[in-house]
C-alpha cells in the first residue's frame, strides 16, 4: 500500500467514524418518542379515587380507544329506542373506503346493529364505526361533535374527538384520565351490554375475529375493554378488572409493543388492588353508587332496585336526602340523624317517614369511612367559590350485607343548578354526579357486584 493510499484510507475511517459518532449524538439526544406518549393511570371504579397516575392529564392520540365512546354513544341510543340490535344499517361508500383495520363491509349492503357492535369490540372495525355514527348523526363529523359534547358532560374536559374510529386526526386528543373516567362510565351505565366487551371471537361471514385484548385470557378479573393504535399513539389499552367487590379500570397510553404494554397494565393492577385493599379492606357492592366524575347531567331514572339493608341519612338540618323509591314491601328505614358536626356519633332517636316529594342532589363520592366523606365535602365547598353557599350538606350512610358505605351529597338544587354544580366542580378536578329525586336503578346492579 502506497503512503498516498494509505493516508486515504485513514481519512474514510475518520469520515465513517464521525458518522458514526454524530448518529450516536442523534440517538441520544433525540427525544424519547415512546416515552413522551406514556401515560398511565389506575382508578377505583366504584368511588373516583385514582391509585396511580402519571402523565394522566397530558393530551395524547387516543387511537381506537376512541370507539369506546362510540359504543358508549351506541348503547345510549340502544337504551333510548334510537337503535334496535337486530337494526339492519346501510353501508355508505364513505364507510367502506375506511383504512384497515376493518370488516370489509361494501357500499350498499347492510350490517346489524349487534355485528357493527361486535366489530368494533373484536377488529376493532374502523368501517363498522362509520356504519354507527352515521347512523346516529348526519354525518361522522357531526357526530364527532356529539362525541365531544357527551365527553364534556361526562367529565372529561381534556378530550376532542373527530372521528368515530380513532384514525389518526391531529386534533383528536385525550388524556389517560379522561379514558378512565369514559371506561367506567361505560361500565356503570350499560351494565346491560358491558359483557360484549369481554367478547373473545366474534364470527362475520366466515371469518373469526378475535379480540385484541389479550388480558381478557391472561389477567385473573380482566372483562374488558378496549385497545387502540396509531403509529403516533403506540400501543393503547384500557382494561378493566374486579376481584372480590372491588374494580379498577386501567389505562396506558404509548406502549412500545402490545406485549410490553398488556405486562404493564398488569403490573399496575396488580399494585392497584394491593393498595385498595389497604385503603378498604372491607368492601362492598354499592346498589345504587355510580363512579363519581361519570354522570354529570344524567337524571338515571331506571327501574326499581333491588333493597338494601338500610339507609341512614345525617343531615345538617331535620329534611332527609332524596332516597331511591322501593319497591313494595321492601322499603327502606329513613332515619334523620343529628347535624353533620356530629354525624359519627349514634342518634339519640329515630324519626320513620317516607319521602314523597324531593328536590335534586349532587354527589361528591362514596367512601368507606364517615369522615373521609365530610372531609371531600367540606374540601369541595372550599374551593367551589361559593356554589355550595347556602346549600344543605348530607352523608348517608347504606349498609348492604352489613357493611357500611357512606355517600357524601349536598342537597337544595333544581335540575339545572345540579347539573351546573357539577359541571363547575369537575373544571375544579372534582369528581361529582348529579342525583335526580326519583332515583332508580336497575335491580341487576343490585344483585351483580361487579360494577
Amino acid at each position: 500500500m502506497t503512503p498516498h493510499a494509505s493516508i486515504k484510507g485513514m481519512g474514510a475511517v475518520r469520515t465513517i467514524c464521525g458518522l458514526l459518532f454524530f448518529m450516536v449524538l442523534t440517538i441520544v439526544a433525540a427525544p424519547d418518542t415512546a416515552q413522551a406518549r406514556y401515560a398511565a393511570i389506575v382508578m377505583d371504579s366504584r368511588t373516583g379515587e385514582v391509585l396511580y397516575a402519571r402523565n394522566a392529564d397530558d393530551r395524547l392520540y387516543p387511537a381506537s380507544l376512541t370507539k369506546i365512546m362510540t359504543l358508549y354513544m351506541t348503547f345510549d341510543a340502544l337504551k333510548r329506542g334510537k337503535l334496535r340490535l337486530d337494526q339492519r344499517l346501510p353501508v355508505s361508500a364513505r364507510a367502506a373506503g375506511q383504512a384497515p383495520t376493518k370488516l370489509g363491509l361494501k357500499k350498499g349492503e347492510t350490517i346489524t346493529v349487534q355485528d357493527a357492535i361486535f366489530g368494533l369490540i373484536t377488529k376493532s372495525a374502523n368501517d363498522a364505526a362509520t356504519v354507527l355514527a352515521e347512523s346516529m348523526a348526519p354525518t361522522e363529523a357531526a357526530f364527532a361533535r356529539d362525541m365531544t359534547e357527551r365527553a364534556r358532560r361526562l367529565g372529561m374536559s381534556r378530550t376532542s374527538f373527530r372521528n368515530a374510529s380513532g384514525l389518526p386526526n391531529r386534533r383528536q386528543k385525550s388524556t389517560a384520565r379522561d379514558m378512565a373516567i369514559l371506561g367506567a362510565a361505560l361500565i356503570h351505565d350499560f351494565p346491560q351490554y358491558y359483557d360484549y366487551l369481554s367478547l373473545e371471537e366474534f364470527d362475520y361471514k366466515g371469518k373469526a375475529y378475535k379480540n385484541h385484548n389479550n388480558l381478557l385470557k391472561k389477567y385473573d378479573g380482566v372483562d374488558g375493554i378496549k385497545t387502540g393504535y396509531i403509529r403516533a399513539s403506540g400501543f393503547n389499552l384500557v382494561a378493566s378488572a374486579k376481584r372480590g367487590s372491588n374494580r379498577l379500570v386501567g389505562v396506558v397510553f404509548g406502549g412500545r409493543t402490545a406485549k410490553s404494554r398488556d405486562i404493564h397494565m398488569a403490573t399496575l393492577l396488580d399494585k392497584g388492588f394491593d393498595q385498595i385493599e389497604k385503603i378498604h379492606p372491607s368492601t362492598v357492592p354499592l346498589p345504587f353508587d355510580k363512579p363519581m366524575q361519570i354522570a354529570l347531567g344524567q337524571p338515571h331514572m331506571k327501574t326499581d332496585p333491588a333493597p338494601v339493608d338500610e339507609i341512614e341519612v345525617a343531615s345538617a338540618d331535620t329534611i332527609p336526602l332524596p332516597v331511591q323509591k322501593q319497591s313494595a314491601g321492601s322499603f327502606s328505614h329513613i332515619r334523620n340523624v343529628s347535624a353533620l358536626a356530629t354525624a359519627s356519633a349514634k342518634p339519640a332517636a329515630f324519626q320513620m317517614e317516607r319521602v314523597e316529594k324531593s328536590e335534586w342532589a349532587i354527589q361528591i363520592g362514596a367512601y368507606s369511612l364517615i369522615t373521609t366523606a365530610r372531609d371531600q365535602i367540606h374540601k369541595a365547598a372550599a374551593q367551589a367559590n361559593g356554589i355550595l353557599d347556602g346549600r344543605r350538606v348530607n352523608i348517608e350512610k347504606a349498609i348492604s350485607d352489613g357493611k357500611p358505605f357512606y355517600r357524601a351529597q349536598v342537597l337544595g338544587f333544581d335540575e339545572a343548578e345540579a347539573r351546573q354544580a357539577c359541571s363547575n366542580l369537575a373544571e375544579r378536578r372534582f369528581s361529582c354526579f348529579v342525583v335526580a329525586p326519583d332515583l332508580h336503578l336497575p335491580n341487576y346492579i343490585a344483585q351483580k357486584s361487579n360494577s
